[in-house]
């Protein structure tokens, strides 16, 4: 079983606030993994393609935000989910949509969960905290 803090948890999420505002609720449930954050889904695909060429494997762990320039979420976890480097990486979903069709959508997809954002700061500030007692928790593959 791979220790948590060998996992690199990377947030990809277009509204800078919410992304410092996960980053942060996610060290107060006690996570100290690396952080790596992005704005959009390109730059995460970008990033992860970089680091599957490298020789050394990494552990990620994707928090994925669905609506987002460029890429949005649906689209960088179908194109993850096709790739047999990328597919093993276990993606979060974590939007402020709790539409019941993307929710399948993304599961069918093969996120591994899905979690709405709370519209209310102190209701999303402990889900992310809570997610983050939940991420130090589990292990993950690393990207081959």
């Amino acid at each position: 079983m791979l220790e948590s803090q060998f996992v690199t948890i990377l947030i990809v999420e277009d509204d800078p606030g919410h992304s410092k505002l996960i980053e942060k609720n996610l060290r107060r449930g006690g996570l100290e993994n690396p952080i790596k954050a992005f704005e959009n889904g390109q730059q995460a695909l970008d990033y992860l393609n970089s680091q599957s060429n490298h020789p050394i494997n990494q552990c990620v762990l994707l928090l994925l935000d669905l609506n987002m320039p460029v890429m949005n979420g649906v689209e960088l976890l179908r194109i993850l989910k096709q790739d047999a480097k990328l597919r093993e990486i276990p993606v979060i979903i974590l939007t402020s949509t709790d539409d019941q069709r993307e929710i399948d959508e993304c599961y069918s997809l093969g996120c591994n969960l899905y979690v709405p954002k709370p519209v209310e700061f102190d209701r999303f500030s402990d889900a992310v905290r809570k997610l983050g007692l939940m991420i130090g928790l589990i292990a993950v593959p690393s990207i081959k």
